[in-house]
């Protein structure tokens, strides 16, 4: 890429975090900027080790075999008319569009995602490495959007620490340069990180060492060290979400094994003899549900209806604050409830016996989770199966017990059968209802604050979980002997007697497990005091205020850092999951108003704002002279 040399005196912003999230704060100072900017000059620094666009999650560099967890239909970097926002719509294509463009010609592409790009459809699930092409397009097309005298500086290095007054400039110090990068204003996209060891994983850690054991911690699979996970030999997985279905390709595709689709359908998978044994459980002891495989139609329910901006800003006014179980859950559980009965009504009227504007009115007036308000579900649903029940489906597995492991296999496979079924099977159209309507909850809740790590379980068990494929490899795997389930309610330990790792669950009592290498498929927790990401630790001793679960607390808004008396830094700003206004994600579905879109689009206002007001130069400064960025920094 070309850059510019920055000039000593041009404002300057740096961006921590070259990912989908930093792209999409650059893209929002480009749209921006002729409004609340102008012409005016500006060094824009992207630090990141890791290529622009992508970033370290969505590089190039990693195994072909690994998807997203979207359809490429449902992939987008670009804002639309949904979107709340002050600042301009500009929209852009999705995955699935860009992908038409490249077969076009209207857009260049690396020639080693052709064959990629000609296979991807709609509603296919791309190759992250397809993805990551698709994510350096936007961050190209962003830095040709910023006016002439913006110019953007590319540092392939690790923050270390940003130091600074309030009231001044501040500087970001990093790695293996001496002088740091002066900054008038910083912005942290950091996207996820990695975390140290809690006191668990410490213990496990030196029993493995002890032992001559494999223990690996909490990670981004496709950087976790699985050449030590040997052929055939058994390994304990805790953690049944999308961690463990990286780690599933990984040592099975990904050491050589095959498929192939037998007469009726059914996959058949064909060991290479290289896989190791995977015994797999976790608190629920099921996979996530399986994406849904068809889109919406009809009649939509109008969202939001009972958890909307009203309710949050009457969470927000009471006097002695709120509690996320007590307070916002039952909102969420009405939300959803209604999204549900309003698209059962609607598409199947045959299976309910009451008219929906009878419904609708009864149920708007009913408290969350009374006894009144299922009371008015049992007469106006009969069949038990078209109600919602989150309770149930957060624990599938509560109160079923097997006599043995092999009974287990046999009912979970059942299980995941069922689930696929039902999430390609418009009949159950509900569901689709309910997915919507957790978005439109997820849109509200940056706004709430911290809410803990248990919500964002359920949403991604519910709303984010593997494509239908890759669950029909893993019943593939099962039948050939290469998954085994363990159950719900999973207990590891370490069995110091026998020198191994020993598991057990509630579903199948008094059975146990042992093997000599336990995998923890999951990703760490993004806390400020957990995390091994020096800067955002410092960030955190150097006054900015961590929320209750460890989450870095900002400005609900515009993402700006709060110190421990609840003030916002002028000089900085943090969006993303490690933050307690963090969004689903950095990119989206199409039309869904998304809140990380919003939040960009205000950081991105804020920042250029008060640049314009405080340190933009009075008079004019020359554009600096183009360049190549310095190979240190690439």
């Amino acid at each position: 890429m070309s850059a510019t040399a920055p000039g000593r005196d041009r404002p300057s912003v740096v961006i921590v975090g070259a990912g989908p999230r930093g792209t999409g704060v650059l893209e929002r100072i480009a749209a921006n900027a002729p409004e609340l900017y102008g012409d005016a000059p500006l060094d824009v620094h992207l630090v990141d080790p890791h290529p622009p666009g992508g970033g370290r999650i969505w590089r190039r560099e990693q195994s072909p075999l690994l998807w997203m967890n979207s359809m490429a239909e449902d992939v987008t970097m670009f804002t639309d008319e949904t979107v709340e926002l002050a600042g301009p719509v500009r929209p852009g294509p999705s995955l699935a569009q860009w992908a038409r463009a490249v077969r076009d010609g209207e857009v260049a592409a690396p020639p080693d995602l052709a064959d990629d790009l000609a296979a991807l459809g709609p509603r296919d699930f791309a190759g992250r490495r397809l993805q990551s092409g698709y994510l350096r397009w936007v961050h190209e097309e962003a830095v040709a959007a910023l006016p002439p005298r913006v110019a953007v500086h590319e540092h392939r290095r690790a923050a270390l620490r940003v130091t600074g007054p309030r009231d001044g400039r501040q500087q970001v110090w990093l790695a293996g340069r001496s002088a740091p990068l002066p900054a008038d204003l910083v912005v942290l996209t950091l996207g996820h990180l990695e975390a140290q060891p809690t006191d668990e994983e410490r213990r496990l850690a030196h029993f493995a060492d002890r032992h001559g054991l494999v223990y690996l911690p909490p990670a981004f699979t496709a950087d976790s060290d699985l050449d030590a996970l040997r052929p055939a030999e058994p390994v304990l997985v805790r953690g049944f979400g999308l961690a463990f279905v990286d780690l599933m390709v990984l040592l099975t595709e990904g050491r050589g094994g095959t498929y192939t689709t037998d007469a009726d359908g059914e996959l058949t998978y064909h060991p290479s003899g290289r896989e190791p044994v995977l015994h797999v459980g976790s608190r629920r002891g099921v996979p996530y549900h399986s994406k849904i495989g068809y889109g919406p139609s009809g009649d939509l329910p109008p969202l939001p209806r009972f958890f909307g901006p009203a309710e949050v800003d009457a969470l927000l006014a009471r006097p002695g604050g709120f509690d996320f179980q007590r307070d916002v859950w039952p909102l969420i559980d009405k939300e959803l409830g209604f999204a549900h009965y309003h698209r059962l009504f609607a598409a199947h009227p045959e299976r309910a016996l009451m008219a929906w504007p009878d419904f609708e009115e009864k149920y708007a007036v009913a408290e969350p989770g009374s006894a009144a308000l299922q009371a008015l579900v049992s007469a106006a649903v009969p069949d038990p199966a078209d109600r919602l029940d989150l309770a149930a489906l957060d624990r599938p597995l509560d109160g079923i017990r097997h006599p043995d492991g092999a009974a287990l296999q046999v009912g979970l496979r059942a299980h995941i059968e069922a689930d696929l079924a039902r999430r390609h099977d418009p009949a159950h159209s509900p569901d689709l209802a309910v997915f919507l309507a957790l978005l439109s909850v997820y849109g509200q809740l940056p706004r709430l604050g911290d809410h803990g790590p248990w919500w964002h379980g359920f949403f991604s068990f519910l709303a984010s979980g593997p494509p239908g494929p890759r669950l029909r490899q893993l019943l593939a795997l099962s039948r050939a002997g290469v998954v085994r389930f363990l159950g719900a309610d999973l207990t590891v330990t370490a069995d110091e007697d026998r020198g191994v790792f020993r598991a057990g669950s509630a579903t199948v009592p008094g059975h146990w497990t042992r093997a000599r290498a336990l995998v923890e498929a999951r990703l760490p927790e993004p806390t400020v005091a957990g995390t091994r990401d020096g800067l955002l630790r410092a960030l955190g001793a150097d006054g900015a205020r961590s929320t209750a679960g460890g989450l870095l607390a900002v400005d609900p808004v515009d993402g700006r850092v709060l110190d421990r008396s609840g003030r916002p830094h002028p000089r900085r700003f943090a969006l993303g999951p490690h933050t307690d206004a963090r969004a689903g994600g950095a990119f989206t579905r199409p039309r869904t108003n998304a809140p990380a879109f919003r939040q960009n689009d205000a950081s991105a206002r804020a920042l250029l704002t008060f640049l314009r007001d405080r340190v933009a130069a009075p008079v004019p400064v020359p554009a600096p002279t183009p360049r190549t960025a310095d190979a240190a920094d690439q």
